[in-house]
């Protein structure tokens, strides 16, 4: 989208009084067209450009539509199919140009630009390529700010950090599910064939699925936030966070195969969130040989780490892990995390033996007063000789930690860190 707001071209139309032009207002499409059992067109009933009701595409409307699409494809030099799975996706036809599309939604071109752009679109001039949808999201998100629900700074991250989530997710999509999905079933027919009946049985299947996620990933994003202590602990909080890290990728991305390599990354990112998941983590990002993981918890990040260790070691084809965790105040943004504790947990990680965790000071302390782990062996062994004593059950400790050497760690000093093990080497 661009910030030109000259309207040249722009079919803006004098108001009745002689007041310089308004934007016509926006007419509604008929609803996404799915294919019947007999071939032809139905849609749900909607409101149609006179107010009547509508409900079924005939053959010809059927046949008007897609001779427009294909007129409007020669136009613009594009793919008469992809301009046509773009009809079937956004659910409407293209109709405005940027400034026609501000000027319905009632923002100005550069509040429009800002949100196109942080949603991750580039500048298309005054290409008619926006449809009535576009012009809803504008409106949705400027309005949350004329009503004060969000500043214009917050409006503009959401509309980004929704861009960035969503784009990653369908370029998934694309490369591994449909990519597959599409392979013509019939010698004969071509991915053409195939791609637009399967994407409209698809569409409204995958939509309710993220939007069910969505709510579940928000209820519990949402609960973590309202347990926070204080308003600074909304955004910056003390968490455990860990990189684990596959040994080896460098050498191994010369050897392989780009398939082979492919599959053992999402071998062991799908591994990797899996456990996370499992055992009460969040998976921050993974970046193909290591992944970003936080937990409120340091037990639940110290049985992450080793859980991924373990369960890495007897599998065969992947190379060997390491694991750093720190633990210590940690500011939010975007669904990332950042700051001293995060850099340390990734120097941590670069310092770790082979198949081995290494934590830092911090998080150290915080097993032991939780009873996690003890401060030393002679301090277990007094413990449980106590607890002999008084005819009690003698302390259980999951982990256990042993003081390495202090080192210098890159751009944060001299850290002293421990290794974590489990408790007297006994597995889970």
């Amino acid at each position: 989208m661009t910030v030109d707001d000259t309207g040249s071209g722009t079919g803006v139309q004098p108001a009745p009084d002689g007041e310089p032009g308004r934007t016509a207002g926006p007419v509604t499409d008929p609803a996404p067209a799915r294919v019947d059992t007999n071939g032809d067109m139905a849609g749900e009933k909607t409101a149609g450009p006179t107010g009547e009701t509508t409900g079924r595409m005939d053959g010809q409307s059927r046949l008007d539509a897609q001779n427009r699409m294909d007129e409007e494809s020669v136009d613009s030099g594009e793919d008469p199919l992809a301009l046509r799975l773009e009809t079937l996706i956004l659910g409407a036809e293209r109709r405005y140009t940027p400034f026609q599309a501000a000027r319905s939604a009632g923002v100005s071109m550069e509040l429009a630009s800002r949100f196109w752009r942080a949603m991750g679109f580039a500048d298309i001039g005054q290409a008619k390529a926006l449809t009535e949808a576009d012009v809803l999201a504008l409106r949705r998100l400027a309005g949350l700010v004329e009503a004060g629900l969000l500043s214009e700074a917050m409006a503009v991250q959401v509309a980004r950090s929704t861009g960035q989530t969503t784009a990653r997710l369908a370029e998934w999509q694309i490369d591994s599910f449909l990519e597959g999905l599409t392979e013509p079933p019939e010698p004969g027919m071509t991915r053409t064939e195939v791609t637009y009946p399967l994407i409209e049985l698809l569409l409204p299947e995958l939509e309710e699925f993220i939007v069910y996620v969505w709510r579940r990933q928000l209820a519990a994003a949402t609960g973590r936030v309202v347990q926070a202590g204080d308003d600074e602990e909304m955004v910056d909080r003390r968490l455990a966070v860990g990189f684990a890290d596959l040994v080896g990728f460098t050498r191994l991305t010369r050897r392989m195969e780009e398939e082979e390599l492919g599959e053992l990354v999402e071998a062991f990112e799908t591994t990797a969130a899996d456990l996370v998941a499992a055992h009460g983590g969040r998976l921050i990002k993974t970046l193909g040989d290591e992944v970003l993981y936080a937990a409120d918890d340091a037990g639940i990040a110290a049985e992450i780490a080793l859980r991924l260790i373990e369960t890495m070691a007897n599998d065969e084809t992947m190379p060997e892990l390491r694991v750093g965790i720190a633990f210590g105040t940690v500011t939010t943004r975007m669904g990332d995390v950042f700051g001293t504790t995060v850099n340390l947990a990734s120097r941590l990680t670069s310092i770790a033996p082979r198949d081995a965790v290494l934590v830092d000071g911090a998080f150290a302390e915080e097993l032991i007063r939780t009873a996690d782990a003890p401060a030393s062996e002679a301090e277990a062994a007094e413990a449980a000789a106590a607890a002999e004593k008084e005819g009690e059950e003698p302390p259980v400790y999951r982990f256990a930690l042993q003081p390495m050497w202090q080192r210098p760690v890159r751009g944060l000093g001299v850290v002293e860190p421990w290794l974590l093990a489990r408790r007297n080497g006994d597995q889970p």
